[in-house]
């Protein structure tokens, strides 16, 4: 399989395994949870599920003093973005805080442009566009409510220190597997959590107490947390940060599959259309990784070709 394709099928797993976050979470709320008690036992399962592995397959636990000091920010940033994340979840609609989440691929772009001189190509922004109106559509609120202040602040809060996490695995100097990086990043991220629960009362760490919450945790710790994490470094490490942030369109879109399926939400012509250029976005990204880098327009049949050599379809 080409490098550059199994990168793009590393971003594309990664953002809808990411994209599962509301379904664990809404279902732990629902039994009593907080936010930092939901994200506490899914880092700290996913980070005894890693160790174990490291174990199993006999990979060394040491990391130098630098290593350690990119590693620190990295959870540190993951733990904010996630604990902002799951907080806005009690003040809008999961599937609009998706929404809003995915400006990170564009504050991605823009941070990539200004501050290491990365070109942002035509297709690049023409994907951003298409994928932006795509979800416009899929969460756009009919009904014309004002969306909560502090919702919107912490989703932005949280797309921003997501976008700056992609980016400081793109440009670190770590040397180490996908494995290692993830586990030590979920250390941070639980010391993290541990030290906003000392914050307030509303913020202590609850108890699993029955099965189904044990059942939902292990299920944030594996879908969303270990899959996702890994495949997004090994993502962002054959395809660049930009391209890896605009395949997490794939993380709303997923929110909407999970609505249609699980909730019975209905399904109209106008999530059909959101849903398509969506992908259309996510089809541009991989054509335009196969042209080269000064080219700035895609030709129909380069699009085909592409489709006929990673996806064999016949056109």
């Amino acid at each position: 399989m080409d490098t550059k394709f199994k990168g793009v099928v590393y971003g594309v797993v990664a953002a809808i395994s990411y994209g599962t976050n509301p379904l664990g979470a809404l279902s732990l709320y629902k039994e009593g949870m907080n936010a930092n008690s939901v994200l506490f036992y899914r880092f700290s399962l996913a980070a005894i599920i890693l160790g174990g592995l490291m174990l199993i397959q006999k990979k060394s636990f040491s990391v130098s003093e630098k290593e350690i000091s990119i590693l620190c920010p990295l959870g540190i940033l993951f733990g904010v973005s996630s604990l902002s994340l799951f907080s806005s979840f009690n003040y809008m609609d999961a599937g609009i805080a998706s929404t809003i989440l995915f400006v990170y691929p564009v504050m991605v772009a823009i941070i990539m442009a200004v501050f290491f001189k990365e070109k942002i190509s035509l297709v690049t922004v023409l994907s951003i566009l298409l994928a932006l109106g795509g979800i416009v559509l899929l969460y756009k609120n009919e009904g014309g409510n004002t969306l909560s202040t502090l919702g919107v602040i912490l989703v932005m809060v949280s797309s921003f220190t997501y976008a700056i996490y992609i980016i400081v695995v793109n440009k670190s100097s770590l040397m180490m597997s996908s494995v290692k990086l993830t586990f030590y990043v979920l250390l941070f991220c639980v010391s993290t959590i541990i030290i906003h629960s000392f914050t307030n009362e509303a913020n202590h760490l609850h108890m699993l107490t029955t099965p189904s919450m044990w059942m939902w945790a292990i299920m944030l710790a594996l879908v969303p947390t270990i899959i996702s994490l890994i495949m997004m470094v090994k993502a962002v490490h054959i395809i660049g940060s930009t391209p890896t942030a605009i395949m997490g369109a794939l993380e709303p879109l997923t929110a909407v599959i999970i609505g249609v399926t699980v909730f019975g939400e209905l399904f109209t012509m106008r999530l059909a259309t959101g849903i398509l250029m969506i992908l259309l976005a996510v089809i541009l990204i991989i054509a335009g990784k196969s042209m080269k880098p000064k080219k700035l327009t895609v030709s129909i049949d380069n699009v085909k070709r592409v489709l006929k050599k990673y996806f064999r379809w016949k056109l």
